[in-house]
């Protein structure tokens, strides 16, 4: 079941079925990497079963999983492979390898690298809610949920996704509630937190096992900081981590809503259905509660993204090398890799860098240009 919840709201009203869906995606059905590609991504069975239906409809939802496969090139072998070629060609031919003959080594690496490497593959599950209007998405990271959005607008050829937009910052909400002690009575604070310096994200605090009323978290918030994820139980149905971008993690449904399920349901694909349709149903509710509390508007997503204000400092920093990895850049801004990868996102969409490599790489297009 969903361990985690990305939201989308979808324009209503959502004019679309379980066939006409099936239909559709079966266009871009997955299928796996071939010896020279580095990723593929299609739609699988959200049951698992090979060549089954790609959408199950349930409670007004349809079910869909999205499959990514991913070759694994480490970026060290690379690297390194392509230094034993130039010191090969350097020490035979006495002559330097320039920046032109440099890239196209390492692309006969990679190619030479790709048939023989490991695939991994990864699992998504999402569904539409038609009554609703929301898409929720299995997705742990940004990044995966926005990967299942593009492929279902590619596949249906057009898709308004938007994200949802607070009336005012969640992280100004939750932080109200610990510190008033103002939460809705059908919201009660878990045992976890994290707390972070709105004009520093390397000053963090993070609470686990412990009291996010206590007086040093009290002391904390007090001081300026604002709670940015917060362990919620919402009325004794679910329990998870709201965090400021009202993406839920951690989430799981709680033991009094189970033992609402018949138990004497063994076959592994009818218990799958029946806890689906109470997830659904509930998270219907919980959905409708979030959006009441939060007062969310709609924006379409990446509308709303501000430019980093560490994006000069990334590229000075990116433009002085060949490649770069969103790794090497978090390590040498001290952020976190979820916030580098941003920075590399908006670094791509301005032709300073191109897009990510099998082995994580980015190339710097704009380093000669930088240099002048």
């Amino acid at each position: 079941m969903f361990k985690n919840a990305r939201l989308y709201r979808l324009e209503q009203p959502v004019r679309i079925d379980g066939q006409e869906l099936e239909a559709q995606l079966d266009g871009r059905r997955f299928r796996p990497c071939g010896p020279l590609e580095t990723a593929t991504m299609g739609w699988s069975a959200p049951l698992g079963e090979d060549g089954g239906a790609l959408v199950h409809p349930l409670e007004g939802c349809l079910l869909i999983c999205a499959r990514k496969q991913e070759r694994l090139l480490p970026t060290a072998a690379v690297k390194e492979a392509l230094e034993e070629r130039i010191g090969e060609i350097e020490a035979g031919e006495s002559r330097e390898v320039g920046r032109t003959e440099r890239r196209r080594l390492r692309e006969q690496i990679v190619d030479e690298m790709l048939p023989r490497a490991f695939t991994r593959s990864r699992h998504t599950l999402a569904y539409i809610d038609t009554k609703s209007g929301w898409m929720v998405i299995d997705a742990a990271t940004e990044k995966q949920a926005e990967d299942v959005v593009s492929l279902l607008r590619e596949t249906l050829g057009g898709l308004s996704a938007l994200l949802p937009a607070p009336g005012e910052h969640p992280a100004e909400v939750l932080s109200r509630w610990l510190l008033e002690d103002s939460a809705p009575a059908d919201f009660v604070a878990g045992d976890a937190c994290e707390l972070r310096d709105p004009s520093d994200e390397a000053d963090v605090v993070r609470i686990s096992g412990g009291d996010p009323t206590s007086d040093e978290a009290l002391a904390h918030l007090r001081t300026g900081k604002r709670a940015v994820k917060l362990a919620l139980t919402w009325d004794e149905r679910f329990s998870f981590t709201l965090a400021d971008d009202l993406s839920l993690k951690r989430l799981r449904m709680t033991e009094g809503l189970l033992d609402t399920l018949d138990d004497e349901i063994e076959d592994p694909a009818a218990r799958f259905e029946a806890e689906f349709a109470l997830f659904a149903l509930q998270m219907r509710n919980l959905l409708a509660r979030l959006e009441t509390v939060f007062g969310f508007g709609e924006v379409r997503a990446g509308d709303s993204e501000a430019t980093d204000p560490l994006l000069d400092e990334a590229v000075q920093i990116v433009t002085k090398t060949r490649y770069i990895s969103a790794f090497e850049l978090g390590h040498e801004l001290e952020i976190d890799r979820n916030r580098a990868a941003r920075l590399m996102d908006e670094m791509e969409r301005a032709g300073i860098v191109g897009p990510v490599e099998i082995c994580g790489d980015h190339e710097v297009l704009a380093q000669e240009v930088a240099r002048r």
